[in-house]
């Protein structure tokens, strides 16, 4: 009798847990992509550990870090979002933002940037803040030396420079 007890306090309680956040933290999801909000940000921008800033009423993700590509090997794969991984396309791998999002990223030494859509999870190797496509590698000049300091920012659905 304890255990049916514990067991439906403790379902109980997660449904509450539930419904709070879904009232407290709501996202707007505008054509399949998710427009962040104050409380995602925080979650998001703590787990990419980089740098962030506040556009206009929403706060939308801007990290720095390293970032890689991948390419050959991984070709013709599925991603983690069920799609066939293609080097050639302008495509990325993101530990946290959600799949769709579409981010621009900077290489902060010649100034390129590229935007390209998140439909992966990774990169997998520490102090790396993203992993991109052999294609958008080469449009920043990032193939050479194999990594470089980027800086990542999500773009906001609504905006005219937002490819969906």
């Amino acid at each position: 009798m304890r255990h049916r007890n514990r067991f439906f306090s403790l379902t109980l309680l997660s449904v509450l847990t539930g419904l709070i956040c879904a009232i407290c933290q709501p996202n707007l999801t505008i054509s399949g992509i998710t427009k962040l909000t104050d409380a995602t940000f925080l979650s998001i921008a703590h787990a990419a550990s980089g740098n962030d800033r506040t556009v206009g009423n929403d706060l939308m993700l801007v990290s720095e870090g390293k970032a890689s590509y991948y390419a050959n090997q991984f070709h013709g794969r599925k991603t983690a979002n069920g799609e066939t991984f293609n080097m050639n396309e302008m495509t990325a791998a993101h530990r946290t933002l959600p799949f769709g999002t579409w981010v621009r990223v900077t290489n902060l030494r010649n100034g390129k940037d590229v935007i390209v859509r998140i439909n992966d999870r990774g990169p997998f190797i520490k102090g790396r803040v993203i992993d991109l496509s052999k294609q958008a590698a080469k449009e920043i000049g990032l193939m050479k030396a194999g990594t470089a300091n980027v800086r990542v920012e999500a773009i906001d659905p609504s905006s005219e420079e937002h490819p969906g």
